[in-house]
């Protein structure tokens, strides 16, 4: 992987892991398309990714600090005292915390088995074209409960900790390289009768400790004997990709105020056919 690809990749990471379009689908993906020689799934190039996630990570944690700093320590205090005091910060803490669990559990389950289709750019394409259909699947949900049938939308202090594992569940179809985390997630929050700011908001928060987690748990490839991990790659990268995701998130929690996620479900949809049609005829070789 050259310097320049390696940047490209970094700020592909920041900008595709929050906007719902597959920050994996798209590191598959792209670099087929465009014929580099990189090896997606040698000890390098995933050492790299650790690093890119970490400064995703980062950006987060910066964008949302001033919430963080209210939510862990309402989660604490209830630990210590062995039962709620009905905060909004303890409320939203624990429904991260369970929405947590079964992304955690299903990735550790699945990940090698899914790790295959990284070098399979066909079915990544198929994923990503389904990621735009369940995107225009939640919004058309959200439009006739919340729109024709004039219900009011939940707040995210009202949801219960079954609708957060929901979330949850949802947010690990992201393990298909394809599928995005914060689409799947957005739309699962539509579905339990959040409105999209709330929806992008509780997603958002989600992602924090699952993409920190899955980073600090990479860490010891970055020292493996066969990673090779070019330090100044890996830095720069790390900070390219915390720039572009912080921007990222500022621009996405002022969209969902007055948007919904259509655009970027006609997006996946057509870049993924379109890409299913080069890989299977062949019109770009694998």
């Amino acid at each position: 992987m050259t310097f320049v690809q390696a940047m490209l990749l970094a700020i592909l990471q920041g900008f595709s892991e929050l906007f719902p379009i597959s920050s994996l689908g798209h590191t598959v993906l792209i670099p087929a398309l465009l014929r580099w020689n990189v090896d997606l799934s040698s000890p390098s190039f995933l050492s790299f990714v650790v690093v890119l996630h970490l400064g995703t990570a980062a950006a987060l944690l910066v964008f949302y600090q001033r919430e963080w700093r209210g939510i862990v320590p309402a989660v604490l205090r209830s630990i210590v005292r062995g039962r709620f005091s009905g905060t909004p910060e303890e409320k939203t803490g624990w429904l991260l915390i369970v929405g947590t669990i079964p992304v955690g559990l299903l990735g550790l389950l699945f990940e090698n088995q899914v790790r295959v289709l990284f070098g399979s750019p066909i079915p990544v394409a198929l994923f990503l074209a389904a990621n735009g259909l369940v995107m225009f699947a939640g919004e058309a949900l959200r439009r006739k409960q919340h729109v024709e049938e004039h219900k009011a939308y939940r707040t995210l202090e009202s949801l219960s900790f079954f609708d957060a594992a929901k979330v949850g569940f949802a947010e690990s179809l992201a393990l298909l390289p394809g599928i995005s985390r914060s689409g799947s997630s957005i739309v699962a929050g539509l579905l339990i009768g959040l409105g999209e700011a709330d929806a992008a908001r509780f997603s958002f928060l989600l992602a924090t400790p699952v993409i920190l987690a899955a980073g600090l748990l990479e860490v010891p490839r970055l020292f493996a004997p066969e990673a090779h991990v070019a330090l100044v790659e890996s830095v720069l990268g790390g900070i390219l990709s915390a720039v572009t995701a912080y921007l990222s998130v500022a621009f996405l929690t002022r969209y969902f105020r007055t948007n919904d996620l259509r655009p970027f479900a006609w997006y996946c949809l057509f870049a993924g056919l379109i890409c299913f049609a080069l890989f299977f005829f062949g019109i770009v070789k694998t």
